[in-house]
């Protein structure tokens, strides 16, 4: 075990100290499928050369459901090679769900981390996969756990 973790954090230094650019700013949508959460309006704000900070919201309207989510990460960016980036971060987030038939509702909070690839277009475009694990605490409308796999398309600025 110790020398996976080695390994893991000899690798994450290594592919640190290559170069790359990540926007200033990147708006779009993430599309995936936790639980119905499947649009999330997408922000991405760069903190310096290899770091940032998302944020999304996330709705859900079915026949029977009705929510809303608001996750923030916190996301580490490494080169793999000229326009593709891979990253992973970590966050936390709050979401709010009611059903419409049972008038039964709740809110909790979750704690969620993030590993994906992405793609930086020579236009002002980011095409990203990603998938994130999410953990709920406080939850009576899922397992405590949920997972996404997502496609983002985000515009740079």
């Amino acid at each position: 075990m110790k020398k996976v973790i080695f390994i893991a954090v000899f690798m994450l230094g290594f592919c640190s100290i290559q170069a790359q650019v990540i926007s200033k700013n990147a708006i779009g949508l993430r599309l995936g499928n936790n639980d119905g959460f499947g649009t999330e309006v997408s922000y991405q704000r760069a903190l310096g050369s290899n770091n940032r900070l998302e944020a999304d919201l996330g709705w859900r309207n079915s026949n029977d459901t009705n929510s809303i989510k608001l996750v923030g990460l916190y996301q580490w960016v490494w080169n793999i090679e000229k326009q593709f980036n891979w990253y992973a971060g970590a966050g936390a987030g709050v979401a709010s769900w009611k059903t419409k038939n049972t008038n039964f509702d709740g809110s909790y909070f979750l704690s969620a981390g993030n590993i994906g690839i992405e793609y930086n277009f020579n236009i002002p475009l980011i095409l990203s996969l990603d998938y994130r694990p999410e953990f709920y605490l406080g939850s009576d409308f899922n397992d405590n756990f949920g997972s996404d796999i997502a496609l983002s398309v985000r515009y740079q600025f």
